[in-house]
């Protein structure tokens, strides 16, 4: 049994840590008149160094910047994880990824990763009366044990743990099948041409990136030699469904198009819309309206339309007239990767650009750059604008925002979630205690004031496919964020203290232990 079930079905619930800041000035929960309309938006693999707002000069962001400029612009906001799966997970579920066995990058024929008996963030806004949807990237698996059958109805998906309406992409876009999702079927899908995927051999007589490279128009530079779907070739293999396919140039004004269908049939009663959008992870095929206008090749490109897409829900919600009492969060799942699996010219283009600022590391990876996010928190009604320089995790979502509507969330339910509402509201400026993170081979870490620690790891110390530097090491690392925010200096063996009283306090969070 899946340890978040066994969780929930015993009913006791995960101690919870004690020591998060509080300010003199307490939040309140909202009256029923007043409920906030929410919306979390979270784009993929992108950097805390992409975007102008946050010092970014060879490529300009203006409506994320003018999001910024509206809200609360966090510069010390983290994922739970370096990797897209497991930090999703840790948002929806309130617990941390690696306390679950299945939390690791999803294939795109995945099970439904969140155990139906869990209470998720869309369950809790839903009880509160709320309208819930999810459109854009998933990539927390549909469907039973044992893989997906995308030909028929598909259960459980994501309206089995909270969402009233979903249109998602499964996995990633660089992973088959490629096509949407919509309620729990395919969208377009003619049934007399069924979809048969596998992550274990080919399937069909589909062309591969392998076998038939002339078919290709982007080249893998790693991996991505299955099935070509548009012609490139993706993770997997897959065959049958040629009229639900999607054309990768066209899926950011599909999702966008989608939520804002979803925000305006809702327009009149508070809903949380849950959105990820594609870019910018790979496959990077940008709109024509955005091809080339960077400068810095695809990659650059799909920032360009990522910052469209944010635009575009902007400009619903003032069209509407809700954007003051609308709660508007953007950040990334976790940290950037440059050469991620295709050669798209994205490190020969950078011209200066630095998708990691000065730090160290980047996707997959247990240094800042894997888990430091970008984070936005607009909401006119209750939000002054500023820089909040508060520690602040992700895996606090929930909480937070159950607190704002004064939910009293059951026993076992979001775990490891604490109520941080006056740091993402901006009235505490310190923030909680600490942040726990983990690498994608799940090497733990923790923050707390100026030091992180990261535990030993005997796992590879770079990972193979996008020569990212993890973090692990058979060592004890200890860096003092505050002096040397891009970790060059371990300074384990002059603090022993320290590494002592770090490594004792994520030893008691991994049990569960109160401190």
């Amino acid at each position: 049994m899946k340890l978040l079930t066994s969780y929930l079905l015993s009913g006791a619930a995960l101690p919870l840590l004690a020591g998060c800041a509080h300010s003199s000035q307490k939040e309140k929960a909202v009256t029923p008149n007043e409920k906030p309309n929410v919306i979390y938006l979270i784009a993929d693999d992108l950097g805390i160094g992409d975007l102008s707002c946050y010092g970014a000069t060879r490529v300009s962001t203006p409506h994320i910047d003018s999001l910024a400029a509206q809200g609360m612009q966090f510069t010390n906001a983290y994922t739970t994880s370096s990797t897209s799966t497991p930090s999703r997970f840790g948002l929806l579920t309130g617990m941390y990824p690696w306390r679950q066995e299945n939390t690791g990058i999803a294939p795109g024929n995945s099970e439904l990763i969140i155990d139906t008996a869990c209470v998720t963030l869309a369950d809790m806004f839903k009880a509160e009366g709320y309208a819930t949807g999810v459109v854009g990237k998933w990539h927390l698996g549909l469907g039973p044990k044992g893989g997906t059958d995308f030909n028929g109805q598909i259960r459980p998906n994501t309206q089995d743990i909270g969402f009233d309406y979903e249109f998602v992409i499964p996995a990633t876009v660089d992973r088959v099948p490629c096509v949407f999702v919509e309620n729990g079927r395919v969208v377009g899908l003619d049934a007399n041409d069924p979809i048969t995927v596998s992550y274990e051999h080919k399937v069909g007589d589909w062309p591969t990136g392998e076998e038939n490279p002339e078919l290709v128009k982007m080249k893998p530079s790693q991996g991505h030699n299955n099935t070509i779907i548009n012609g490139i070739p993706r993770i997997g293999w897959m065959t049958g469904g040629k009229s639900a396919l999607w054309v990768d140039e066209d899926i950011a004004d599909v999702i966008t198009n989608k939520a804002k269908a979803f925000i305006t049939s809702h327009k009149d009663e508070p809903f949380f819309l849950y959105m990820g959008t594609q870019d910018v992870h790979v496959p990077r095929v940008p709109h024509p309206r955005f091809a080339g206008k960077s400068g810095l090749g695809p990659r650059g490109d799909v920032i360009l339309q990522l910052d469209w897409t944010v635009g575009e829900i902007m400009h619903t919600l003032d069209s509407l007239g809700i954007a003051d009492n609308t709660l508007f969060v953007f950040c990334s799942d976790n940290g950037p990767v440059i050469d991620d699996g295709y050669q798209d010219q994205a490190l020969e283009l950078l011209n200066g650009h630095k998708p990691m600022l000065d730090y160290r590391g980047g996707k997959y990876s247990a240094y800042e750059a894997g888990t430091r996010t970008p984070f936005l928190v607009r909401w006119p009604a209750r939000v002054k604008p500023g820089k909040q320089e508060a520690l602040f995790s992700m895996v606090d979502v929930y909480a937070s925002l159950a607190n704002l509507l004064g939910h009293e969330l059951p026993q076992g339910t979001a775990p490891d979630s604490r109520n941080q509402l006056e740091t993402l509201l901006g009235t505490d400026t310190i923030g909680c205690n600490y942040v726990v993170q983990q690498n994608v081979n799940n090497t733990l870490s923790i923050i707390q004031g100026d030091w992180k620690y990261i535990e030993p790891s005997d796992a590879p110390a770079i990972e193979f496919w996008t020569k990212m530097e993890l973090g692990n090491n058979p060592d004890v690392q200890l860096y003092n964020l505050q002096a040397d925010p891009a970790e060059k200096q371990n300074v384990a063996a002059e603090h022993p203290d320290k590494v002592k009283a770090l490594a004792g306090l994520l030893d008691k969070i991994k049990s569960g232990k109160t401190e």
